[in-house]
């Protein structure tokens, strides 16, 4: 496995990508989440779909009008955690930026064999595989590029993509007394 590096350190390929840019997030909450002002929003009650747009909307608008995809499947239990109503929350925001979120069942990721780990995939050609503690802090990644490993996450897109369901009709499906 190579070395352990700051997730700062992999930004580039954000903006250095050709094509696609495709996340599996399989946590049941993310630190840096619960850490960011918009969760104490959410939490409040505030709208934060229609807010202004932030760095990470900013860049998925600039790269989708130059043609670039990004997409991402995440993991859903049921019930949702708390983490998890707050990112179909705040997924459509992202959504109206141009990033494509589709969502699953835990249980049927599980059934299908998916992993159960994040990382992102850049253009079919780099997986960026996240190392995340048991608090859901993100500790670093590693950058992987073997033809094993990037045929494994391309394999991992092609299922969780054709089972997975856009975000708006999946939220139809999560109870709203949650």
């Amino acid at each position: 496995m190579p070395d352990l590096i700051p997730f700062d350190e992999i930004a580039h390929l954000f903006t250095d990508f050709e094509h696609t840019a495709w996340r599996l997030e399989t946590r049941r909450g993310y630190a840096s989440d619960r850490q960011s002002p918009k969760w104490g929003r959410w939490q409040a009650g505030e709208d934060i779909v229609s807010e202004p747009p932030d760095s990470w909307r900013i860049g998925v608008s600039k790269q989708s009008e130059q043609g670039k995809r990004y997409e991402r499947v995440r993991l859903v239990d049921n019930p949702p955690t708390e983490g998890q109503r707050f990112l179909l929350a705040s997924g459509l925001g992202n959504v109206a930026a141009g990033e494509d979120i589709r969502n699953m069942w835990r249980a049927d990721a599980v059934r299908l064999g998916l992993p159960d780990y994040d990382f992102w995939l850049f253009d079919s050609r780099t997986v960026v595989k996240f190392v995340i503690d048991a608090d859901n802090v993100t500790l670093g990644v590693h950058v992987l590029e073997d033809p094993e490993s990037v045929v494994h996450a391309c394999q991992v897109r092609d299922l969780a993509w054709h089972h997975a369901v856009p975000t708006r009709e999946f939220q139809a499906q999560v109870p709203s007394d949650l």
